[in-house]
């Protein structure tokens, strides 16, 4: 009880600050009438994405309400259960100390800070805490059982779609089996859980090919070859911030490699996994696991984002697995400890990033300063004169780029400056002329300056572009006599 309790303390050490933090990207979605608000129907509206996550947001709001910090409990909590149904795991699979260390690895790796203070990254948080329950109770020779707990883990997140294949590797190098059970009575088990994760991967490319603005897939802006040889890249990224935790953001610049990069990458990750199997098997089946899961978000199913620390939370588990044998072979026996001690610190501070909008999009200006999208985000959470100074760099970075003008004019919009704004707007129409936004930005500030005819016409434009933006429509309608 004691090691379970230490775990559960040094989790909540590394993310309880989060419990002051605010809401912050997508968050914002649930509070979208639309299917937050809808009560029951809204939950069966978006049955075919996430819908065990997405009732824990209505749950969230409905008792709530718009205050942070009951979101931010509920994924610091799930976070906890995912320690302890980790560690109940790795007492299965290695010795007490080595489970206790790459438990308490998977606690409060920095690394794990984006799953848990982003309130909408709980869909991660969720899944791995049902994969691990299925990973118990497989290990516990309760194979339905498990089935039945992954078939939850895909209706929270698709994401954890290659489980039963870590799984399938972990039963057959590590998994001891009950005495007399043949092997073959696990195969049918296994079967059903990848007919499920078959059945999830169907779902999501079905709901990102229908869902406008959905990032992923065909609307995702980048190939599935481009993307795949971008992953191979973003892999040792992320391997590189597990050994050395430093230069974390929410945003990194990761250009598409050439081929030839992007190759090299893949085949460097395949030898250095070759080189752990003949140093040291144990740590290479572990090490295996981790890149199969991986394996939905970092290989040919493109997404908009090429990298996001929160697809590390499943693969951290295998990682600290392998890292905690590591450790505890060491000749330096504080090594572990100190290990510990410094992720905690390094967590609390990931954790005081997350607490505003403003400090994440800083940060993220800082490591990316020659990249827009950071810019543009941070000139929404700060003053007039520092945004337009952030928007006029971003403008010179790229001169013909749509977004920076149309973010000019909201912020010049915003600051009472209609006359000025409607020259951005404009601009940003002639760059993009097929954007309905744009035709409802020049709108308001038509209306602004007065000019109720114009502004109505631009209103329909948009609307004739886009039957669905909400904005457009709900403008025409307070225009109406």
């Amino acid at each position: 009880m004691r090691a379970r309790l230490l775990l559960a303390a040094a989790a909540l050490a590394a993310f309880g600050a989060s419990l002051v933090s605010g809401f912050h990207f997508d968050d914002y979605v649930i509070f979208d009438d639309a299917y937050f608000g809808a009560g029951w129907r809204g939950i069966f509206a978006m049955w075919q994405t996430r819908p065990i996550t997405y009732l824990t947001f209505w749950l969230n709001r409905t008792l709530g309400g718009r205050d942070a910090s009951g979101y931010h409990a509920v994924n610091l909590a799930l976070h906890v259960a995912a320690v302890l149904l980790a560690y109940e795991c790795l007492l299965r699979l290695m010795d007490r100390r080595a489970a206790w260390l790459a438990a308490a690895i998977f606690a409060v790796h920095p690394l794990q800070a984006e799953a848990v203070d982003y309130i909408w990254a709980r869909a991660i948080v969720l899944a791995a805490v049902f994969v691990f329950a299925s990973l118990l109770a497989w290990l516990d020779d309760r194979p339905w059982l498990s089935v039945a707990l992954f078939a939850l883990a895909v209706l929270a997140k698709e994401e954890c779609a290659a489980f039963p294949l870590a799984l399938w590797l972990l039963d057959a190098r590590l998994i001891v089996k009950p005495a007399g059970a043949p092997r073959s009575t696990r195969w049918a088990p296994l079967a059903a859980m990848l007919a499920f994760s078959l059945a999830a991967g169907l779902r999501v490319i079905h709901a990102a090919s229908i869902t406008p603005g959905s990032q992923a897939g065909a609307q995702a802006g980048i190939t599935p070859s481009n993307y795949a040889l971008a992953e191979g890249v973003v892999i040792w990224r992320y391997l590189r911030l597990f050994a050395f935790p430093y230069g974390f953001t929410v945003d990194p610049d990761i250009p598409v490699p050439a081929v030839w990069l992007g190759l090299t990458a893949w085949i460097a990750l395949a030898g250095a996994l070759f080189a752990v199997w003949r140093w040291r098997r144990d740590l290479a089946i572990w090490l295996a696991a981790a890149a199969l899961l991986l394996l939905p978000s970092s290989s040919i199913f493109p997404a908009a984002d090429l990298a996001a620390d929160r697809r590390m939370y499943l693969a951290m588990l295998p990682l600290a697995a392998a890292a905690a044998l590591a450790l505890t072979r060491s000749r330096t026996r504080a090594l572990a400890p100190l290990a510990i001690v410094a992720f905690v610190v390094l967590s609390i501070g990931r954790t005081q990033v997350w607490a505003s909008d403003e400090s994440l999009w800083r940060e993220a200006v800082e490591r990316a300063p020659d990249k827009l999208r950071p810019r543009i985000q941070l000139s929404r959470s700060v003053g007039t004169v520092e945004a337009l100074a952030q928007l006029s760099v971003a403008r010179r970075l790229a001169p013909d780029d749509p977004a920076v003008a149309a973010e000019t004019g909201r912020v010049l919009l915003a600051a009472g400056r209609p006359a000025e704004a409607l020259a951005h707007f404009g601009r940003a129409l002639a760059l993009a002329p097929r954007d309905a936004h744009n035709y409802n930005n020049r709108g308001v500030a038509l209306q602004a300056l007065r000019q109720t005819d114009a502004a109505r016409d631009d209103f329909k434009r948009a609307l004739a572009l886009d039957p669905g933006l909400d904005a457009a429509r709900e403008n025409l309608r307070k225009m109406a006599p």
